[in-house]
């Protein structure tokens, strides 16, 4: 085959012209002599309004493309030209329209704007820098190291940071794969897990990010109030030992009113928040420059600063200033104020504190040095109840008998108790911040170039300062000043500012402005991140925080966040808010290395991810450390976080909207779903398995919605959700005619099947016959192992009617199919009588009558209806029949041990059905039956025939009715006497012989000589039916519901409409019925 080809110019003329330059490069105009060239309806589906597809010189283009690519005219009308499209995505700027709901306006307010894209230095790293890097390292790291050692703290921020750096691996493979618009965080896990997780996850983040404001609120509180300006505490400590309480006060107090300004600072615009941004970020670059240059001035030239100890314990320095019991004055020597603070009075024969009396005070230096060795002294943790003084190892002490701590003794006291698992929790807050690049992806200009590289270069160098200023911290501070967690030894000052050079200001003026500057970028993204999940329309209840101002800030969501941010605030303990917020956050990133670990795993086509360096083992490491640092934590915590997410998850799954994202959990159930439908199709489905999978066959109107909605309200009640449901319908015509109304119909059936409550799945068939469609969906309907073993139905009630003269045959066909296909058959009738799902039965029976052996289907279908609501108070009943040669009494308690076995509470009852004589009745309904099938039979002929048949059998019937008239004018009474086989007479003449009983018809014959000529098994069937139903009707004409063995319709397809006649008769007079044919396998067993 030859691959050689031409290319020419499509707009070349037919004379072999030149090309005319770059002004035929213009959409030409409509050809000489036409109308001009407008695009064409199509389908109804005009091209233009594609996402991809501009709206400039739409005519001339189409035009062009009409000529020159006729042959796809038809196609143009609904899908782009390449061109276009290559056209639309080379100025693509962040997403095409339609994409992402919530993000629409936004989106092309910014377009209009073309504000302009960040890099990325500016647009994630120096961002995440400045998030991930704020108040634990100022206010806590030091005490972290102090409390865990240099080793067990080198462990907890190497876990934290190898978390993280995980999962902003993953995270980077999600952003990378195609484009990730403004919602960041929230987009990549709902997108990728689907609106149950997505939410979940998503209002957790929000929890984590509001959470991060309150602590973010009282790091700066703590640092103005401990180190910048003590004086200005409002509540006052009252009593010695109030301090801790007094300090809570004050937090809350103050907290409360920068909570307040920030969010109207929030409020007022954004801008100046963003403006101030620059100088929060330069804060902290700047401390940290001072960390270091501090660290290196202490390795030749130390600062002073002296501790003073007693005896082993460390000293505060608040109120007293000489570090020594006595000071040498012009007279002598004279007690000092820490004298003074131990002892009663000034003169040495005043007792004193025992401890104070028995030790030395000595003075060391608080900060010795990077090269003075104390690293060594610094390596192993020193974890220490709440309350235990804070002492120096190796520094000797006269022990005392055990004392009572008296208050107002200025020794540094632990204030809580510190283990291992409690400074995980504390410390991880420090860590997050790694997702403010990728909330930013709107704003970058590759977004799928920056948040990878962005994000990971942050990560090292954070992680990079973290593990060297543990490092650092252990060789240059003194262990008792690392575990001193306000600096009461320093005199109540910051001890990482005095660390730093060239003043210990510009960490406390630094980490104050740094906090401040996270605090108001919580407030600010935290809310915007309730309104993206507000607006997703996921969880109904939260559409209100969806709406804000005019210009779309989220005034009713910043509300709410502040709200949330003061239960925070009020709680007024750093410690005690940094766990809460670190479940949040490990929530998340637990979330995104799954999404990322699925996405992998199911190779779906659509995961293709720029950033290469990702495998699902990673992710899946990310996930299980983020899950057992939730746990290291704390586990009630832990707990508490994914009892809320789960709540979510289960709220959103029962009242949210729906939404198809193309989400990897639906790729997981898929791939779950194919791997247990292969499963399933090894064998045969096991008694002890079995259960109605059914197939619900359901009627239209001309309006193509359910003629009887209570068939699937009995479907549900039958299922109560569990096992396999499809309701399945027949549109008569062709598929190319009937598309749109089938789509309209298999709507209005999913809309009906949520309302009845009815799970399961819809499938509507095209068919050019009813009857075809009908068996097509008996044969094919489900899937593998997943097919129905039952098909449920309503009786057709019209099948009288001359208007739809083949209802009948296409209901006996679908019980001859539902046979050859080995299921059961249930058939409602009076179907519109059945209780809706809101109903319930107060009392009542559910009777049962068991004629034949059907598998013990009948059984178990009274069972399973006792499950729903409906249907509980209903008691069960099993009726049987007996014949004459029968011994009741046995067969009852046969029945009787049959249903102990088989777990099934009724009663049970055994109907005597004696052999008696045909009644006049069951003659006369025969004789109307067969005139109606001689009827029915002849509709089929052409019209004249059918006129002619008709007008036939009408004169028959009407002169064979007057000759009946004419014989029997006896009195009605003495018809009905003569006409009546009673159970006496058949006593009587049951000895007989054959003859007297062959005459005994003939008598009967003469009063209606049409009798004769029936066919006599119509009659004993009728016979049968009369019987039964009389029976029936004695016993259970009361009952809820009644199950009848339902008979097979007959070999012959010449009766088929007497077969219909004879099921009408048998269920004559009750309200609700429901007619089994069992598929002929066992159903229920005895054994366990």
């Amino acid at each position: 085959m030859p691959t050689n080809f031409t290319v020419v110019p499509v707009e070349a003329r037919a004379d072999g012209g030149q090309d005319e330059g770059p002004e035929q490069t213009e959409a030409p105009g409509p050809p000489e002599g036409g109308e001009p060239n407008c695009p064409s309806q199509g389908d109804g589906n005009p091209g233009e309004n594609s996402p991809f597809i501009g709206s400039v010189d739409v005519d001339g283009e189409r035009a062009f493309e009409r000529k020159s690519m006729a042959l796809f005219e038809e196609e143009m009308d609904s899908n782009p030209m390449v061109s276009s499209l290559l056209n639309k995505l080379a100025n693509y700027t962040n997403l095409s329209q339609g994409v992402v709901e919530h993000e629409e306006a936004e989106d092309s307010r910014r377009r209009q704007a073309k504000s302009p894209r960040m890099g990325t230095l500016i647009g994630v790293y120096l961002p995440c820098l400045q998030n991930i890097l704020g108040v634990i390292l100022f206010l806590r790291l030091t005490w972290i190291v102090g409390a865990a050692g240099v080793l067990e703290s080198f462990l907890i921020v190497s876990m934290c940071c190898t978390c993280t750096m995980l999962t902003a691996i993953s995270m980077s493979a999600i952003a990378t794969n195609g484009m990730v618009p403004a919602g960041g965080s929230y987009y990549m896990i709902s997108r990728s897990l689907g609106p149950e997780f997505g939410g979940a996850v998503g209002l957790c983040f929000y929890l984590g990010t509001t959470f991060a404001g309150a602590m973010y609120i009282l790091g700066t509180i703590e640092i103005f109030l401990t180190y910048i300006s003590p004086s200005a505490a409002i509540v006052r400590a009252e009593g010695a030992g109030g301090e801790a309480t007094a300090l809570l006060h004050n937090m809350r107090v103050y907290g409360t009113c920068t909570l307040a300004l920030m969010a109207t600072v929030v409020f007022v615009g954004v801008k100046y928040v963003n403006k101030l941004a620059l100088v929060f970020l330069a804060c902290v670059v700047l401390s940290i420059l001072a960390i270091y240059a501090g660290v290196v001035k202490t390795a030749f030239d130390p600062p002073d600063i002296p501790i003073c100890l007693l005896g082993n314990r460390t000293l505060s320095r608040r109120s007293f200033d000489v570090c020594a019991k006595v000071h040498a004055t012009n007279n002598g020597s004279a007690t000092t104020a820490l004298w003074g603070l131990f002892c009663n009075g000034s003169t040495a024969s005043i007792s004193c504190d025992q401890y104070f009396a028995q030790n030395n005070v000595t003075e060391i230096q608080g900060i010795p040095g990077v090269v003075s060795g104390v690293l060594l002294d610094n390596l192993w943790s020193a974890y220490a109840d709440k309350g235990v003084f804070v002492e120096k190892k190796g520094v000797p002490s006269v022990p005392v008998p055990e004392e009572s701590r008296a208050s107002g003794l200025p020794y540094v006291l632990t204030d809580i108790t510190t283990y291992f698992t409690m400074l995980v929790g504390i410390y991880f807050p420090s860590v997050t911040g790694i997702m403010a690049g990728s909330n930013r992806s709107g704003d970058l200009k590759d977004a799928q170039k920056s948040i990878p590289s962005g994000t990971i270069l942050a990560i090292v160098t954070t992680s990079f300062i973290y593990l060297s200023c543990i490092v650092l911290f252990g060789a240059c501070i003194e262990g008792v000043i690392l575990r001193d967690k306000f600096g009461e030894a320093l005199q109540g000052n910051l001890v990482i500012g005095m660390l730093a050079w060239p003043s210990p200001w510009v960490i406390v003026i630094g980490s104050f402005f740094s906090t401040c500057g996270a605090g108001l970028q919580s407030l600010t993204g935290a809310p915007r991140l309730l309104q993206a999940i507000a607006r997703d329309g996921i969880i109904p209840f939260l559409q209100v925080f969806g709406h804000g101002k005019a210009n779309g800030e989220p005034t009713w969501a910043l509300l709410l966040t502040a709200l949330i941010c003061e239960t925070g605030i009020l709680i007024a303990s750093l410690d005690s808010v940094a766990p809460i917020l670190s479940m949040f956050f490990l929530m998340c990133y637990m979330f995104v290395n799954l999404a990322c670990a699925l996405q992998t795993l199911l190779r779906t086509p659509n995961w293709r991810p720029r950033f290469k360096y990702y495998h699902w083992t990673l992710s899946f490491l990310g996930m299980s450390l983020c899950f057992a640092l939730m746990f290291i934590c704390s586990w009630y915590y832990a707990l508490c976080a994914m009892l809320i997410a789960g709540c979510i998850y289960k709220y959103i799954e029962y009242r949210g909207a729906e939404k198809e994202w193309g989400d990897g959990i639906r790729g997981l159930s898929l791939n779950a779903a194919r791997y247990a439908l292969l499963h399933v199709e090894h064998g045969p489905l096991h008694t002890k398995n079995w259960r109605p999978q059914v197939l619900v066959l359901v009627n239209l109107n001309a309006e193509r919605c359910v003629k009887h909605p209570r068939l699937l309200s009995f479907t549900s009640q039958l299922k109560a959700g569990k096992g396999l449901t499809i309701v399945g319908s027949v549109l008569e015509g062709t598929f190319l005619d009937q598309h749109v109304e089938a789509r309209q119909a298999e709507e209005n059936i999913r809309a009906l099947m949520g309302t009845e409550k009815a799970k399961g799945f819809c499938q509507l068939v095209v068919s050019s016959s009813l009857r075809d469609g009908m068996s097509h969906l008996i044969q094919s309907a489900g899937l593998g192992g997943m097919k129905h073993n039952t098909v449920l139905m309503a009786w057709p009630e019209a099948w009288k009617r001359e208007d739809s003269p083949f209802s009948w045959k296409n209901f006996v066909d679908t019980v001859r199919d539902t046979t050859a296909a080995q299921q059961a058959l249930l058939v409602a009738k009076n179907v519109d009588l059945f209780p809706q799902n809101q109903e319930r039965f107060s009392d009542g029976h559910i009777d049962v009558w068991w004629i034949v052996h059907d598998g013990g289907l009948l059984m178990l279908l009274p069972f399973l209806l006792r499950q729903h609501k409906v249907w509980r108070r209903c008691q069960m009943r099993i009726f049987t029949v007996a014949q004459v040669h029968d011994n009741s009494i046995q067969m009852k308690k046969d029945l009787q041990t049959f249903l102990y076995h088989l777990r099934i509470s009724a009663e049970v009852e055994v109907v005597e059905m004696v052999e008696n004589d045909i009644s006049a009745f069951t003659y006369e309904r025969t004789l109307v039956m067969e005139q109606r099938s001689q009827m029915l039979r002849q509709m089929r002929l052409s019209k004249t025939e059918q006129e002619r048949e008709a007008q036939l059998i009408h004169d028959r019937n009407t002169i064979s009715h007057s000759a009946v008239a004419a014989k029997t004018q006896a009195p009605c009474a003495l018809d009905k006497v003569q006409m009546t086989w009673t159970k006496e007479k058949l006593v009587a003449e049951k000895y007989r012989n054959k003859d007297t009983s062959v005459s005994g018809f003939k008598d009967l014959f003469s009063l209606k000589p049409e009798w004769g000529s029936l066919d006599q098994s119509n009659v004993r069937r009728m016979h049968t039916a009369v019987k039964l139903n009389g029976v029936v009707l004695d016993k259970s004409q009361d009952a809820q519901l009644v199950l009848l063995n339902m008979p097979g319709p007959p070999r012959n397809r010449q009766g088929d409409e007497n077969y219909m006649e004879f099921l009408e008769v048998l269920t004559e007079g009750l309200n609700r019925v429901l007619l089994v044919r069992g598929s002929g396998r066992e159903v229920v067993t005895i054994y366990s």
